[in-house]
């Protein structure tokens, strides 16, 4: 499984245009095109987490995560925001980059974890964050991701 094959151009978008924590996760949200009753209840359950701790990582990106009954299989996306966003990163700086990861709470395949890690995994490389402000369309980000993620 590569994260490659994980995401698909619809899923990219790589100028987000919310100005604060809240509406960006409903931003990121509306990326999966689910219905409004399960958006909403998603947003909830992401905003719940981020209460725990915020997954901001540092270095300009962020992997907001949950599990929730609202998807049935492992769903993400990917979202941009060239200005930054205050995200109470743990490192204290603006985020720019979103990676967004919902799964079921049993989820046969149990790549949850993994995903997560590869993300993190993929995010330590020292150049992604710059190429991935350089991205100027969703194709970019999957050839990046080929390129770069295991």
């Amino acid at each position: 499984m590569r994260l490659k094959d994980l995401f698909t151009s619809d899923v990219v978008k790589l100028d987000l245009e919310s100005q604060n924590k809240d509406d960006l996760l409903k931003e990121l949200v509306g990326l999966l095109a689910l219905d409004d009753k399960s958006a909403a209840i998603l947003f909830k359950t992401l905003k719940r987490r981020e209460n725990l701790g915020s997954t901001g990582i540092g270095k300009g990106i962020a992997i907001p995560h949950c599990r929730t009954l609202v998807v049935n299989r492992l769903r993400l996306a990917y979202g941009r925001k060239p200005g930054g966003l205050n995200f109470n990163a743990i490192d204290g700086e603006p985020v720019y980059n979103f990676f967004l990861i919902i799964a079921p709470p049993l989820e046969v395949s149990n790549q949850y974890l993994p995903v997560l890690g590869k993300i993190a995994q993929f995010a330590k490389d020292a150049a992604v964050p710059g190429d991935l402000l350089e991205l100027s369309e969703p194709e970019e980000f999957l050839a990046l991701l080929a390129e770069k993620a295991s």
